[in-house]
């Protein structure tokens, strides 16, 4: 399978992209590989519900730059690394940030994170909807919890961090990256 590429980006109030984060991961054992972070320029001075996690100490130095500048960044980093398949958490909103990877296979993790017959860590007590899918709680950060047993864990809304956690998501999971659709 090779490599696969996860994404997690945060935007302004008037919801233009401010921020993007992505991690490249090894398909077969799911470890991290590489990241790279953008932080876009003039947009995040707009301000965002989450601008305070754009420059998380955890994150790294960020590139601030162009929007055209990440993109194509990005672009010749996931043609250098032969990814075709891009995963995010809530996958319709990243790819409706993102129109210039529409081209490539996108994948929502939540589709089996959300889901009491693919996540084991979900209670048999859960309130869920008739598909298996919870009613409540689906969100990375409660999602992350169960998985991983940490209920101290709090999502930072930092893009590139945020990625490496939906990464988690899917290993914790164990599903071999095949077993996600594409959107």
């Amino acid at each position: 399978m090779g490599k696969f590429l996860v994404i997690d980006t945060e935007t302004t109030w008037s919801n233009r992209l401010m921020s993007l984060g992505a991690v490249v991961a090894d398909a077969d054992t799911m470890q991290l590989i590489g990241h790279k972070y953008y932080i876009l320029d003039p947009e995040y001075r707009d301000g965002g519900m989450y601008s305070c996690a754009l420059l998380h100490r955890k994150a790294g130095k960020p590139s601030v730059c162009s929007r055209e500048f990440a993109i194509l960044d990005l672009q010749n980093y996931c043609s250098h690394h032969k990814i075709e398949k891009i995963f995010a958490y809530n996958a319709r909103f990243d790819k409706g940030q993102l129109p210039e990877f529409s081209h490539m296979a996108w994948h929502d993790i939540m589709q089996l994170a959300a889901y009491i017959q693919y996540n084991h860590a979900i209670p048999s007590n859960a309130a869920i909807c008739s598909t298996g899918r919870l009613k409540c709680g689906y969100g990375v950060e409660p999602i992350m919890r169960l998985l991983s047993n940490d209920y101290s864990y709090m999502e930072t809304h930092n893009a590139l961090l945020d990625a490496a956690d939906e990464l988690e998501i899917m290993r914790l999971l164990g599903y071999s990256v095949d077993r996600y659709k594409p959107i």
